[in-house]
C-alpha cells in the first residue's frame, strides 16, 4: 500500500497521479539528458500508474512537487519473493542536498517493508558517482554486475 502521504520538514510525500504526468516527463527528460517522446511517455504513465506492481511517488514542498521515485517489483525465483527495484529518482536541482532524495527512498523503504518485499535494489549508470554514494549513504551495497544490450 502506497502511503498515502507522509509529512517531514515541509515535504509531502504521496502516490503520483495522473495529473503529475508533466512535471515527472520534465524530470525525466533532465535526468536521461534527452527530450523523451511525450506521446509514448504518457502512454507508459497512464499504463504504470494502473499497475499495481509500480510504485511511482512524489515529493512536494509548498504544493510543488519537487521529487520523483519510482520502483518497479518483480517476483524472482532465485529470491523465492517480491523484489522493488528503484527504476528513477529525481530531486530538482535547486532543492537537492535538503534530504528530499533521501525521503523519498526512506518512504519508498516503508512501502517495502509493508509490502514485504525480499530487497530493494537500484542500477545507476557508472558516470553518477555522485549517486553511487548517495545510494550507499542509504544502505545500498554493490553487490552486483549490471550488463546491458541495446536493442
Amino acid at each position: 500500500m502506497i502511503p498515502q502521504s507522509t509529512f517531514t520538514d515541509n515535504l509531502h510525500i504521496r502516490a503520483a497521479v495522473w495529473h503529475d504526468a508533466p512535471i515527472i516527463y520534465a524530470f525525466l527528460c533532465t535526468l536521461e539528458e534527452l527530450t523523451l517522446d511525450q506521446t509514448a511517455f504518457l502512454s507508459v504513465f497512464r499504463r504504470n500508474l494502473a499497475d499495481p506492481y509500480i510504485y511511482y511517488l512524489v515529493a512536494e514542498q509548498a504544493g510543488e512537487v519537487i521529487g520523483f521515485i519510482s520502483c518497479h517489483v518483480q517476483f524472482l525465483l532465485h529470491h523465492c519473493g517480491k523484489v522493488g527495484e528503484i527504476q528513477e529518482l529525481f530531486v530538482r536541482p535547486d532543492v537537492r542536498n535538503q534530504r528530499v532524495g533521501q525521503q523519498l527512498v526512506a518512504a519508498l523503504d516503508t512501502l517495502a517493508r509493508q509490502e514485504n518485499f525480499v530487497n530493494l535494489e537500484v542500477t545507476t549508470n557508472q558516470k553518477r558517482t555522485d549517486t553511487v554514494r548517495f545510494y550507499e549513504r542509504e544502505g545500498f551495497r554493490p553487490t552486483h554486475l549490471k550488463l546491458v544490450k541495446l536493442i
